[in-house]
């Protein structure tokens, strides 16, 4: 597929993910760690931009502006989840889930997006909390991942994360045109 192609700007509007492949120093990590606190407010303003589009795909086949939320939160969940397990295990294996089938689940379609929102204000207040306290050393600790075959160290999942949600904070800001 083209790179600059209509529908890869519609499913990458920041572009793709690029992780670094050295160890990143404290400079580098604040503006991540910034956007990583960040995000919540701007999805809440992403929402409330969006208004009824929010019930829209941002994309034909993609996920509606509502199932985008849910799976932020659902993933965010998870993600967080996975720092903690490399904190406090050696190289722990996590495991993936059906982000699919998640956003398919009754309660993304009755649970209100405030839920949501409100979920990931709370969890990124915890998650930047704990971040904000890690030593270079714990910043360098790893988890694997079985779907893609990879070992991530700690700084390069602070990268995948944040682009993660600024990946879809993109989608949602599709439906404000």
């Amino acid at each position: 597929m083209n790179p600059s192609s209509p529908d890869d700007l519609l499913r990458f509007p920041i572009g793709r993910l690029q992780l670094p492949t050295a160890p990143l120093t404290p400079a580098e990590r604040a503006p991540y760690l910034q956007q990583l606190a960040e995000l919540p407010a701007q999805l809440a303003a992403a929402v409330a931009a969006a208004g009824p589009r929010i019930e829209l795909p941002y994309r034909p086949g993609g996920w509606t502006g509502r199932q985008v939320i849910h799976h932020l939160a659902d993933t965010h969940l998870n993600l967080y989840s996975r720092f903690r397990l490399a904190l406090t295990e050696d190289n722990p294996t996590v495991r993936p889930f059906d982000e699919a089938a998640w956003a398919e689940l009754p309660d993304v379609a009755t649970t209100p997006l405030a839920v949501s929102l409100s979920l990931l204000e709370s969890l990124h207040a915890r998650w930047g909390g704990l971040l904000q306290h890690l030593d270079e050393a714990q910043w360098q600790r790893t988890f694997y991942h079985p779907r893609y075959d990879t070992t991530l160290r700690l700084d390069q999942a602070l990268v995948q994360y944040t682009w993660h949600g600024r990946h879809h904070l993109g989608h949602l800001g599709l439906l404000e045109k």
